[in-house]
């Protein structure tokens, strides 16, 4: 039951993202599962209290678990023309609620067959409970620690699915009958031909590789290797985190990367060398880029995941040798043991999405951290993505910066002019321990032809009054609702 839960997250993620509105909707089906099953089991035992009862409920729910991967198939083509957490709902439950259903029958069974006489009865119970439980708790350790990243989520649901088909006849008496024997056999002789339809992912034609980690599904798509003007997309989970050229370091295709880099040869000219911190590496486009382009540049990049790290190095163009220094851990252990001389000229923050954002990385506590690493000249330049019109974590997200670096030190870059781009789309918040020179930004901006110009600055004048018009959250440690201010995003 428990590795079912835990790979339910990991099979969701490609298509429906991990949020807390997705393992909402997990637990709440696989609790509703277990309560189903353990009802069904109860009138399913004082019926019929015989062995071959519990061998059938494992043997159904091994075909349960197995019919998983090829619905995942179909879940990820259905078109669901509904809200996301509705569509989380749906999809949750035509995955997961019938194999936790008759998996939730196996207890209620179990007790009636162990029940000799009722004053037996709490110890039979809470026997068969602690085993259930020690039997969970292994399934979570297991399956999170070792068999995810050993053998892949559709592995662990196919093993799973053969030790219920193999506990099936040995603990339910199944193999009393010769056709109780046959369908048996059957079973094992399709074993192989399932395990290959159920073991792969659908890909698509375009797909260059699908591979899970400890922390992501990570995907490349793009067109096939030595291709000219080849650009891959790299995915983490289902969010679209790169899209590179591996041979061609300076190709920007998005354009708040574009913004970074107007941004930065703003500033480089005043600077002989500068330092800078990337907090998300992802496809490694833009640290790249300053690589190229800067050769007196230093480069961190702090990418918690080193699966990401090694499919940049093997796919995406980074090099092995490259003067980029990466570090897997997490943004915020990193900043917390950095030392404070270690100063950087530019933080670049770009680990935020539309449906799944590191809670702990947009805190004022973290904040204060950054700010502790920056040098008095610097400039933190976060990627944020949120609804203009109406979303809540963008101006919550910029209240908490200016409790941190002050008010009018903090700054909105619009890509294009803002008042045509309402909707879900990025923008730069750009934030500076001592004021930053707007207008010399803006001077260097104006240099610029408007086919090739990307950042905007929004006036401080209307920033504070667009902030006026919500109740910005000041975003704590404490209290922290990322995923509620970025539901309207998604709902």
């Amino acid at each position: 039951m428990l590795v079912v839960e835990i790979v339910a997250g990991r099979i969701l993620a490609p298509f429906l993202g991990v949020s807390l509105y997705t393992w909402t909707g997990i637990i709440g089906v696989v609790l509703s599962g277990m309560a189903v099953g353990a009802y069904l089991g109860g009138l399913v035992g004082d019926r019929s209290p015989r062995l071959s009862t519990l061998g059938w409920i494992l043997l159904v729910s091994s075909l349960g678990l197995f019919s998983i991967a090829p619905l995942t198939h179909w879940a990820e083509g259905a078109l669901l023309q509904s809200g996301l957490m509705t569509r989380i709902v749906l999809v949750t439950a035509v995955l997961f609620f019938i194999p936790t259903c008759f998996l939730g029958m196996v207890s209620p069974v179990a007790v009636k067959l162990a029940l000799a006489h009722l004053k037996e009865t709490g110890n039979v119970v809470g026997r068969i409970y602690a085993v259930s439980t020690l039997g969970a708790i292994l399934g979570v350790f297991a399956s999170g620690f070792f068999l995810i990243s050993w053998l892949g989520t559709r592995n662990v649901l196919f093993l799973t699915g053969v030790i219920l088909l193999i506990a099936a006849p040995l603990l339910g008496d199944l193999l009393a009958q010769r056709k109780r024997a046959l369908i048996f056999l059957v079973l094992l002789l399709l074993l192989w031909p399932l395990h290959h339809f159920s073991s792969d992912p659908a890909a698509e034609k375009d797909t260059l590789l699908f591979r899970e980690s400890n922390y992501f599904t990570i995907r490349l798509k793009g067109d096939p290797p030595g291709k000219k003007d080849r650009l891959v997309t790299l995915y983490l989970d289902q969010l679209t985190h790169s899209c590179s050229d591996p041979v061609n370091p300076l190709h920007l295709q998005y354009r708040y990367i574009r913004s970074y880099k107007e941004i930065l040869e703003w500033q480089a000219p005043k600077r002989k060398s500068f330092k800078t911190l990337f907090i998300g590496g992802g496809g490694y486009t833009f640290p790249r880029f300053v690589e190229a382009t800067f050769p007196e540049s230093e480069i961190d990049v702090v990418e918690i995941d080193p699966a990401v790290t090694r499919v940049s190095q093997d796919y995406l163009g980074l090099g092995r040798d490259s003067r980029i220094r990466t570090f897997n851990e997490d943004a915020r252990w990193f900043a917390m043991n950095r030392k404070a001389g270690e100063a950087y000229d530019f933080i670049f923050e770009d680990a935020f999405n539309d449906l799944s954002i590191p809670y702990h990385l947009t805190t004022k506590e973290f904040a204060s951290q950054l700010k502790r690493l920056l040098k008095k000249d610097g400039l933190l330049l976060t990627n944020v993505i949120d609804r203009f019109e109406k979303g809540s974590f963008l101006p919550s997200y910029i209240r908490t910066l200016e409790e941190v670096f002050g008010k009018g030190n903090v700054h909105l870059i619009v890509l294009g002019e803002f008042r045509n781009f309402a909707g879900v789309v990025n923008r730069v918040v750009v934030a500076g321990p001592q004021a930053v020179d707007i207008e010399g930004l803006e001077r260097s901006l104006a240099g610029l032809s408007e086919s090739e110009r990307v950042s905007y600055v929004m006036p401080q004048e209307r920033l504070q009054s667009f902030l006026h018009q919500f109740a910005p959250v000041i975003l704590t440690d404490d209290y922290v609702p990322v995923d509620n201010l970025t539901a309207p995003n998604f709902r």
